[in-house]
């Protein structure tokens, strides 16, 4: 039997002839033409086209093949119901076209089939390889049912048997593998698609070889096994690797999938699997457009009208088309292609000069162009484009290219902001236009194009001064006049600093962004020549003088050029000189104008508030009234105003802040008479006293208010800044001077006129505060000195809640600081008065600490520092003292010369030495007086005669203990007595703050008094056996310096001495006066 190599090879019939396209091969491309810029065609056909056109579609639909794809529309009905809309046809004129449609021929069905590769097919040959080709062919007649003991005979059976040669086709024979790859295709004619059925069996090439040949391939065991079996067969009969039998109703239009190998026997049934792509197409069409027109030339017109429908019937519904096609367009579209063959780069291009036409008419996304660029683009291939068709595509690059730089130079009014999704329309428009200019198609054909970036530059510059001259012609005045034109010039340059803004903060990013192009500075280049050329024309024709109403004109216009100038702060060195460039030059003439107009308008303003001013508080938490308020905007405006000036000259900005200072001052200080006058006004001839404080509290809290103000004027109008700036034309020292001077005159102004005010109100007060601290001293000695201070208390509380709800806290604490200092003062005198009354000293005490904790007011009234005054410690002193009893004072007495005592460390008048212990079990103080020593010579002889006298003080704690007395040393300041006393005391008394041990050193004198040589002090309270629970041990002994009384007297003798009706206060002054008189006598000689 002879091998199919071996066969004779005849040409099938022309009509039936299969067209073989082998995907590899490539022809030459033809050199591109140049290109020419061609006007787009319109997207309207004219009414021939259009029945042609209609005719096509409703060909394509009735002529439909295979399954429908996903989402496509299965009803054919509803296919022809969308044409007849798409098309705006009339239903008489649809059924006319429905029926000649149907009369014309059918077309010839094919199926186009593509062979791609197979893979883990049987090893025939001995090697383990095989060398596989593949028979094809349509089986034509013969149903195949799906699961049938007959349809599985049917797949059984091969092409060789079942398909004439003449019908059959045959793939390349790849040699020696298990998973070839062909890539061929074949077209398949088919009459009827219901009967016919797609069969494709694959072989195994075998050729006759020597048995020494094949031992030579033998690999393994199983190659024997190959050797013995093709023993067995005829020689060069090729062997059986599978088939694969499809019903081609059962195919949808496209197709491409993995088909199993179905084997002959059971023998091998895991066969390996083959890649099939199937198309069901169309030849010899015989619509008119078919026959006359190339098919990408009527797909286009198709796509172009379909995709005009859609677009419009989004518009009609107020929605955008988001590039979205409709199932039934969809499916038309997909069925056409399909059916007329076309390949996915026409298919593409098609889409790119149908959408790329309507963008230029109709409005959609221009995201939709992307898809068709990046498909073109990743199958760009010149040569498969006939000259014409290159051509219509370079077209489309440049009429796409032109209407887009026409819609980026007119950006303001195609994108406007006040629609949301512009920016993203513009983006988007950008990025096409970018994606379209870096395609390999576009650079091949049209190669003389400039950059894109240099296209949209000289389109944005050219669009902002076509926009420019729009809105000059849009504000020109209808009314000639230099007033009319100042405004007009005002609110374009407004118009222009918002355009400028949107650039800045919108656009600039998305230029960037695309095409690394500054958007603003190209704008703002081009716009500050354009303004400054009218706003210096302006200027000129308005001269000097410049009155008010031109002059308030002209401040807002430059404003509007320094807000115009700040947005471009840091200008490159590539912009060079700006025209806009020292621009305040041009308004010099109008400052004296502006100055004088801020302060006429403040002035008015101030007038206004205080003549409508009630003096009234404007809450509780707000305590000063409405003319403050308007006051302190008043000044915000001027330094508003200051800032927004701004002057760039030093020199001449520092005088116009001296005048701004100068006439915020004034203003200050005019506010300060006209708000008294308006208080004087209000209060006048009203009995209510309350109602003419309530005014005056106001009035100083105004005055404070308008003080904290005033206060921050070297922070609104940058002091610093301006100090640093003018350092160079000035003096050092010349700003602070003198803008210092201004401020601190005004604020000394205030300060006086604040505290003339709150010294009036303080002056109300203390006429009470004198009455109640009378009345507290002449009270009657049954009343509690409680009792005695609760009228002063209540008014205080009365009067200072009053003051601190209307007045403010600064205000409130300087009217506490005036009420303490008089209240201070009052009680001095008051117990000056009664120093020998201790009941009324008491009183006073207890008013004193009351009226500290009521000016403290736990914190938020006067702070400790505020009320310890010097007068007020003082009159703490002497009410302590003069509050307390006659005992209490000698108690004292003793504990300030126990406190001389500790605080003496000289030997002047000599020192005694004692050993003293409290032995609590025994209820002794026991006392060892050892000795004196360096004391004083009192005698004519140059010595002493010393003993020393001990008592326990002060007396009224030991009534009972006498006082003891030591033996007398004759002719010795050196005594040893070494003498012992005990005292039976209790240890409580002893304990007591003032309790001591008095050592009397006395010179005897046999003819007259004793003389004193000193005094010493030992406190009981830190005795050994006072200050523990044991007893004591060993006793330590104590050295005490000799001390004298005060020469000046004592407060505390001073004030005992006072009390004459007191006798033991009487008796211990007399004793303590006869001490200081004896030390008095002898303090000459301490000069020793």
């Amino acid at each position: 039997m002879a091998t199919l190599l071996s066969r004779p090879q005849r040409r099938p019939p022309l009509l039936r002839q299969a067209i073989k396209i082998r995907r590899r091969r490539v022809r030459d491309p033809q050199d591109p033409i140049p290109q020419k810029e061609i006007e787009p065609p319109s997207h309207q056909l004219s009414p021939e086209e259009r029945t042609l056109l209609y005719e096509e579609a409703v060909y394509t639909v009735l002529h439909r093949l295979g399954q429908p794809e996903p989402n496509h529309v299965i009803e054919a009905s509803e296919l022809l119901r969308y044409l007849q809309e798409a098309f705006h046809t009339e239903p008489e004129e649809h059924q006319r076209m429905l029926q000649r449609v149907r009369d014309l021929q059918k077309p010839i069905f094919c199926l186009k089939a593509t062979v791609k590769q197979a893979k883990g097919i049987l090893g025939k040959d001995v090697s383990g390889f095989s060398d596989p080709y593949c028979l094809l062919g349509i089986e034509q007649g013969v149903g195949v049912p799906g699961d049938s003991p007959g349809a599985r005979r049917r797949q059984k059976a091969v092409v060789r048997h079942t398909i004439p040669e003449e019908q059959t086709h045959r793939t390349q024979v790849i040699s020696q593998t298990l998973n070839p790859v062909w890539d061929e295709t074949f077209i398949l004619e088919f009459e009827d698609i219901t009967n016919a059925s797609f069969h494709l069996d694959m072989w195994d090439l075998d050729t006759v070889e020597s048995v020494r040949q094949k031992l030579g391939e033998l690999t393994d065991l199983h190659g024997l096994r190959r050797i013995f079996k093709e023993a067995r067969k005829d020689k060069g009969q090729d062997d059986f690797l599978g088939n694969v039998v499809l019903r081609l109703q059962d195919l949808r239009c496209r197709e491409d999938q993995w088909y199993p190998l179905e084997p002959c026997t059971e023998t091998y049934p895991d066969r390996g699997q083959c890649h099939l792509q199937f198309q069901l197409i169309h030849k010899r069409r015989a619509t008119a457009a078919s026959r006359s027109q190339p098919s990408y030339t009527v797909h286009l017109h198709l796509l172009q009208q379909l995709v005009s429908h859609e677009v419009t019937q989004h518009q009609a519904g107020s929605t955008s088309w988001d590039g979205s096609l409709s199932p039934q367009a969809a499916t038309i579209l997909f069925l056409h292609a399909t059916q007329k063959d076309l390949s996915d780069f026409h298919q593409s291009m098609a889409q790119w000069l149908a959408y790329s036409r309507l963008y230029q008419s109709l409005e959609f996304p221009s995201g939709c162009l992307l898809h068709p660029i990046t498909s073109i683009e990743y199958q760009w291939i010149q040569g498969r484009l006939k000259a014409e068709q290159r051509e219509e595509l370079a077209a489309s690059f440049s009429s796409l290219l032109a209407y887009g730089l026409s819609l980026i130079r007119r950006f303001r009014s195609v994108f406007p902001l006040s629609v949301s999704d512009s920016p993203v329309r513009l983006q988007s428009l950008l990025r096409v236009l970018v994606q379209m200019c870096k395609m390999k198609a576009f650079g091949e054909l049209c190669p003389d194009s400039a950059p894109l970036s240099q296209l949209v530059t000289e389109a944005l510059r050219t669009g902002t001064v076509e926009w420019f001259h729009l809105k000059q012609q849009h504000h020109q005045p209808m009314v000639q006049g230099m007033l009319e034109a100042g405004k007009a010039l005002l609110s374009l340059i407004q118009d222009i600093v918002g355009d400028l803004h949107q650039c800045k903060h919108t656009w600039n990013k998305i230029f960037q962004n695309a095409l690394k192009i500054d958007l603003f500075s190209t704008a703002f280049l081009e716009l500050q020549w354009l303004v400054a050329k009218r706003v210096k024309d302006h200027t000129v024709a308005v001269g000097s003088p410049v009155s008010p109403e031109v002059g308030e004109s002209l401040f807002q216009l430059y404003v509007s050029l320094k807000e115009l100038c700040q947005l471009h702060a840091v200008p490159s060195e590539r912009d060079g000189v700006l025209a806009l460039d020292g621009f305040h030059r041009w308004f010099q003439p109008a400052i004296p104008s502006w100055l004088q107009k801020t302060y006429s308008v403040a002035l008015a303003r101030v007038q206004r508030a205080v003549q409508m001013d009630q003096l009234v508080p404007l809450g509780e938490l707000t305590k000063h009234s409405t003319s403050a308020v308007d006051l302190s905007t008043c000044f915000a405006q001027i330094s508003h105003t200051a800032r927004q000036l701004d002057w760039p000259d030093p020199e001449e900005a520092f005088m116009i802040t001296v005048k701004f200072v100068e006439d915020t001052c004034r203003l200050a200080l005019v506010y300060c008479s006209l708000i008294k006058a308006r208080a004087r006004e209000l209060s006048a001839g009203q009995k209510d006293q309350g109602q003419a404080a309530n005014m005056l509290c106001v009035v100083v809290n105004d005055m404070e208010q308008l003080r904290l103000v005033i206060g921050k004027l070297p922070t609104q109008l940058a002091w610093e800044a301006l100090e640093q700036r003018v350092g160079a034309v000035l003096e050092q020292g010349q700003l602070r001077n003198t803008l210092h001077a201004q401020l601190q005159g005004a604020l000394a102004g205030l300060g006086h006129e604040i505290r003339t005010g709150v010294r009036t109100l303080a002056e109300q007060l203390e006429v009470g505060i004198a009455k109640y601290i009378q009345k507290l001293v002449g009270v009657r000695e049954s009343v509690s000195p409680e009792d005695a201070i609760l009228p002063l208390m209540k008014f205080l509380e009365v009067k200072l809640c009053y003051m601190n709800t209307n007045l403010v806290q600064e205000n409130f604490s300087s009217l506490l600081t005036l009420l303490w200092t008089h209240t201070v003062t009052e009680l001095a005198e008051a117990a000056a008065s009664q120093r020998s009354s201790p009941l009324a000293s008491s009183r006073l005490k207890i008013a004193l600490q009351n009226l500290e904790i009521c000016f403290h007011a736990e914190g938020c009234g006067l702070l400790p520092e505020a009320l310890h005054t010097a007068t007020f410690q003082a009159l703490q002193r002497d009410l302590e003292l003069q509050a307390a009893s006659s005992r209490e004072l000698i108690c004292k007495y003793f504990c300030s010369r126990i406190q001389q005592q500790a605080e003496t460390t000289t030997e002047e008048l000599g020192a005694v030495t004692v050993k003293a212990s409290y032995r609590a079990s025994e209820q002794k103080l026991r006392v060892e007086l050892l000795s004196a020593s360096s004391l004083l010579p009192l005698d004519s002889n140059g010595s002493s005669d010393p003993f020393v006298q001990l008592t326990l003080e002060p007396r009224h704690e030991f009534p009972e203990l006498a006082a003891r007395e030591t033996q007398k040393h004759k002719k010795d300041l050196h005594p040893l007595f070494d003498e012992t006393f005990e005292f039976l005391v209790s240890a409580e008394p002893c304990r007591k703050a003032g309790a001591c041990l008095l050592l009397t050193v006395l010179d005897h004198d046999t003819l007259g008094a004793d003389d004193l040589e000193g005094e010493a002090f030992l406190p009981l309270c830190d005795l050994p056996g006072l200050t523990g629970p044991e007893e004591p041990g060993e006793v330590p002994q104590t050295r005490l310096p000799l001390t004298y009384p005060a020469p000046n007297g004592d407060p505390i003798l001073q004030l005992l001495e006072s009390r004459k009706g007191d006798r033991e206060a009487q008796v211990f002054v007399r004793l303590r006066r006869q001490r200081a008189k004896q030390a008095s006598q002898h303090a000459p000689r301490l000069g020793r």
